[in-house]
């Protein structure tokens, strides 16, 4: 595997011994996870990977992803149109809307 240049964490909100309970889970559903991927895959973005985290601790913004190196941290994450608005930013080198 290819160290990407990007990696963005999806909070799932896992908590140590117990599934996904917060609005992350319940706001982005693992059918957006897989439309991220191949969004990313469709635009040739192949050096961002996508991965799901635990809870980031950011419940009252979520449902929430971060976007690292750069460090952004996008809140409101919960449709396909969001997707897509975060994609075209990071492809124009922007910081996404809803960043905090």
């Amino acid at each position: 595997m290819q160290k990407p240049k990007h990696h963005i964490f999806v909070c799932r909100s896992y908590r140590a011994g117990a599934e996904g309970q917060g609005v992350c889970a319940k706001g982005f559903a693992l059918e957006d996870m897989a439309y991220l991927e191949s969004e990313l895959a469709d635009r040739g973005m192949d050096d961002y990977m996508v991965s799901a985290s635990g809870c980031l601790k950011a419940c009252t913004k979520g449902p929430v992803m971060v976007v690292y190196p750069d460090g952004h941290w996008v809140g409101g994450v919960d449709s396909h149109e969001k997707i897509d608005t975060i994609l075209d930013a990071l492809q124009a080198s922007n910081a996404p809307e809803g960043s905090f």
